[in-house]
């Protein structure tokens, strides 16, 4: 049942609730449940040490605080627990809990719960957050109020209290946050799917089964958009309940839809057709940008003027970590692309450059084949500089696919992360691209890919002539 967030907030008053994970989504609402007079545990697998302070400020405001390797062997009593995103909701100590009478919950789904405002929810295995971006700041060009959160950004529920019905939440969603959904957005966007987080999920039919969860929820009433390119998109189709829109690269769908078609987007709305942005005036590069621009226009075709739309496109220059140009050095173009955890992502964002790249990979494994990715490798790349866990499943990749040659492309891999970069500068001419697009996640050595893509960009400029 709708609610609002004070509503909410009452029915926890004197209860007992526990936070399990004291990061970025969940500090917010540790504070925020002791405002509303709750008894808070906040519980996280790090050390006291690991937090600089933050422990010490939380239980002067009266919370009680577990930390280590039993960090989960504490819930049993509590009447409410949010668990953070990533983290499986089966686990014992949560099944334990759930089956002694707890409610188990997580911030993203009280956001649904209490949110006054019309909802877009984005996921997708790729360009979830440049396709969120896109969504939020074309909305906010044409003059909306945009709250933009979720798995991008910051944590939405502590500013449910100041949303009107008029303003527009933008959310991207993982499919851990989906996983546990049983409310979906307004309007629901999903880019694509392919293997991905399989170090997480048991399968892909879970990894797949989380996601459908963008749209399982809507009313008739509701829009899903869907891309036609990608076959387990398009499948979401037969179980849609909202209204669908497809959107397609490679062919035009039937009936209303956004397609490509002369080097330009199409949107058919209504039986009628009218070309809105041509690629040209695109400044992202990249068929899989185009895309992300078809599958925001979709979702905003009725909220956004096409004069809006084309302005945008002409000037934004993408996201952080996302093919972002980090320097020009003796005539070598370094990119940044941590983002790409993926082996599709980095093969998408091979796909930009017209020459042969010099490409930095491999991380932390998330049990994702590569079988795809060695023959994007052999076509795309002229030579390999190989770094982290996956280094060898990488290279095993490129040497099984079909058009590898030993030498082409020449292979190198660095235990060090600096000297892999440092590697990629010796191997560099004046005309070269080198991009760090890792085709995996960062977990092996770093926090997140942000740092990741941090650390890239402070070596790079590191560098000298």
């Amino acid at each position: 049942m709708k609610m609002t967030i004070q509503e909410y907030l009452d029915t926890l008053k004197g209860k007992k609730t526990a936070v399990l994970g004291i990061g970025v989504s969940n500090t917010p609402l540790i504070h925020m449940l002791r405002r509303a007079g709750a008894k808070v545990t906040a519980c996280d697998k790090r050390s006291r040490e690991a937090f600089g302070g933050k422990i010490e400020d939380l239980e002067s405001l009266g919370v009680k605080v577990f930390l280590g390797e039993d960090y989960l062997d504490h819930l049993s009593g509590q009447d409410v627990i949010f668990r953070t995103p990533g983290m499986r909701p089966d686990l014992p100590q949560l099944s334990t809990a759930v089956a002694e009478g707890s409610l188990l919950t997580s911030e993203m789904e009280v956001f649904f719960q209490t949110c006054p405002c019309p909802i877009i929810g984005v996921t997708g295995s790729d360009g979830k957050t440049t396709t969120t971006t896109i969504i939020a700041q074309l909305l906010k060009a044409e003059g909306k109020t945009v709250y933009l959160g979720g798995n991008i950004g910051k944590p939405l529920l502590p500013d449910t209290g100041m949303m009107e019905p008029s303003d527009i939440a933008v959310v991207e969603l993982s499919s851990f946050q989906l996983m546990t959904m049983d409310l979906s957005p307004h309007i629901a966007v999903v880019t694509n799917l392919a293997p991905n987080h399989l170090d997480v999920h048991r399968s892909m039919g879970e990894y797949i089964s989380a996601k459908e969860n963008i749209f399982l929820h809507q009313t008739p009433e509701d829009r899903v958009i869907l891309n036609a390119d990608n076959e387990i998109t398009r499948s979401f189709a037969s179980g849609a309940k909202g209204k669908i829109t497809l959107f397609s690269r490679l062919e035009e769908p039937e009936g209303d839809g956004v397609f490509f078609r002369n080097e330009a987007i199409w949107l058919r709305d209504r039986g009628k057709e009218r070309k809105l942005l041509e690629r040209k005036d695109i400044l992202l590069p990249g068929d899989h940008n185009v895309e992300n621009y078809m599958a925001a226009i979709a979702a905003v075709k009725d909220l956004v003027s096409e004069e809006t739309i084309r302005a945008f496109a002409a000037k934004f220059s993408g996201v952080e970590h996302r093919i972002e140009l980090v320097r020009t050095l003796n005539g070598v173009r370094y990119y940044n692309d941590s983002i790409a955890s993926s082996p599709t992502r980095t093969m998408a964002g091979l796909k930009c450059f017209p020459e042969k790249v010099i490409l930095i990979a491999g991380g932390y494994d998330k049990h994702i084949p590569f079988d795809d990715l060695g023959p994007a490798i052999t076509e795309h790349v002229k030579h390999l500089i190989l770094t982290g866990d996956t280094s060898p499943k990488i290279r095993s990749a490129v040497e099984a696919a079909p058009a590898y040659k030993e030498g082409v492309p020449a292979i190198e891999e660095y235990h060090d992360f600096r000297d892999a970069v440092e590697g990629a500068q010796k191997a560099a001419m004046p005309g070269d691209v080198v991009i760090l697009s890792p085709a995996c996640a960062s977990f092996d050595r770093f926090k997140n890919f942000m740092e990741r893509g941090n650390t890239f960009k402070k070596i790079v400029q590191d560098l000298k002539e």
